[in-house]
């Protein structure tokens, strides 16, 4: 880690210049190296390396605080117990890379956080807010950017070639940590809600074990729970025996027989012969897609009546997979039959990706007239997965409340939790290790450092993670 940076040190190294453009390159690089070195990494969806995301050909950086999935509270309930942290992160974020002009995209509905952020906010001329609707997935980046900004991220494309870099609330949050208080990415903030007795929102050490968070929230309330990692919408099942890592933003406990778990088991060959008998080709699937309003050549409708009847006389159908999001909207929200598309698509994707197969050259379409009227609202998304109930308070809890009565005795650590190569250990079995120690470098090329969590000593260490034992 880099001792002795601040915002002075690294955004503003010069206080007559800064805002004042020029050349700023030195200043990006440093900064890279601090949140490389930090293990700071998108904190949701895939993870990828924050430091890979800084780039003087952004115009415009936009913060997301519109809370993706359904029923998660972290990213409104961090922003405002720390606002004045995190804009001030932001604000030096922008001044590091150049931009113009820095944007907060917040669902209205966010009351008690929108007021903090107009608490703090006229101190950043070149900063506003932009509030959003209450819809799903509003919090995907090719939305949030259309939204925010009005500008349209082709097919496959990055948000840079826009020239929009997007960061989360709490990977600010992580930035401000390591820059101000030279605290890595150690712990991670949890919703757990769902089948539990007290739905919370707590701050967990990387790498405690699934079964360990969800003791936080008190009892479990049925006989059978079932954990989803992530969101309703796009997370995937977990055991107790999972570990929470730099991109887990919620539990969500259900029982067995609840209709999202059962989606979760799915078998691919029965969704297939169910689409075949009973899609009828209503399009709405396609209608309602987010990507396809926004021009992108997803058409899920045409997929499904491929695939089912085995016609690959247009193979395009097939290639434009490779654009949806997994949004998972169309077989949620959408379809009447209940079918599959997004589980049937993720699988033809993943079998594209496998073979080396790329996404083809295309641009968008214009942006869908009809767009505004066919949003998904998320209370009504919610009612219709049967999580209505679900959606209560989940209060955040102060720091450091995981080492009360239920401490985490045991974590394992993994050293893949972004995109890129995994982190190389530099520690061995045996070794004592003190909380937030380097206990993997980054690998060559697009990597991060991942830190120990908790004060103990190393019992394994493999090339896929390291268990430490807490003292």
């Amino acid at each position: 880690m880099m001792e002795g940076y601040s915002f002075s040190g690294i955004f503003y190294p010069d206080e007559k210049q800064a805002g004042q453009g020029g050349d700023c390159s030195m200043e990006i690089q440093a900064l890279k190296q601090i949140l490389q070195e930090n293990g700071i990494v998108g904190a949701g969806g895939a993870g990828f390396p924050t430091y890979a995301k800084l780039d003087e050909r952004a115009e415009i950086i936009l913060m997301n605080c519109a809370e993706c999935e359904p029923l998660l509270k972290l990213h409104r309930q961090l922003l405002e117990q720390h606002c004045e942290e995190i804009l001030k992160t932001f604000d030096g974020i922008a001044r590091t890379v150049g931009a113009k002009e820095a944007v907060i995209g917040i669902k209205r509905e966010y009351k008690a956080a929108v007021k903090a952020i107009d608490r703090y906010i006229d101190a950043y001329p070149n900063m506003r807010i932009q509030l959003l609707d209450s819809a799903y997935p509003m919090g995907d980046e090719v939305v949030l950017i259309y939204e925010a900004t009005g500008r349209v991220i082709r097919p496959g494309g990055l948000p840079i070639e826009e020239g929009v870099a997007v960061f989360n609330v709490e990977t600010l949050y992580n930035a401000f940590r390591a820059l101000e208080q030279q605290t890595p990415v150690m712990d991670k903030l949890v919703t757990v809600v769902g089948e539990v007795e007290h739905p919370l929102t707590v701050r967990v050490p990387i790498g405690a074990f699934i079964g360990d968070v969800v003791a936080y929230a008190g009892g479990i309330r049925v006989k059978n729970p079932a954990y989803l990692v992530g969101g309703p919408m796009m997370g995937n099942l977990a055991e107790e025996s999972d570990v929470v890592t730099k991109t887990t933003n919620a539990i969500i406990v259900l029982d067995r027989t609840h209709v999202l778990i059962q989606r979760k088991n799915r078998n691919a060959a029965i969704d297939l012969n169910r689409a075949a008998a009973s899609c009828c080709q209503c399009e709405t699937c396609t209608s309602l897609c987010p990507r396809h309003m926004l021009g992108h050549p997803i058409e899920p409708h045409k997929f499904m009546r491929s695939a089912a009847n085995k016609d690959f006389q247009d193979t395009n159908v097939f290639l434009n997979t490779l654009f949806c999001s997994s949004c998972g909207l169309c077989e949620n929200f959408s379809c009447p039959q209940g079918l599959s598309p997004r589980s049937l698509i993720a699988d033809y994707k993943l079998g594209l990706r496998k073979a080396g197969v790329k996404p083809p050259a295309v641009a968008s379409a214009p942006v869908s007239k009809a767009r505004e009227y066919r949003k998904a609202p998320e209370e009504r998304l919610e009612a219709r997965l049967g999580l209505s109930k679900y959606d209560v308070d989940a209060p955040l809890q102060p720091d450091g409340y995981w080492k009360g009565e239920r401490q985490i005795h045991k974590v394992k650590i993994p050293l893949s939790q972004h995109i890129g190569a995994p982190a190389v250990p530099v520690v061995e079995k045996g070794a004592e290790v003190s909380c937030g120690q380097c206990i993997a470098k980054p690998a060559e090329g697009l990597s991060v450092a991942i830190h120990s969590s908790v004060d103990g000593k190393v019992r394994e260490v493999t090339d896929k993670y390291i268990v430490i034992v807490c003292n």
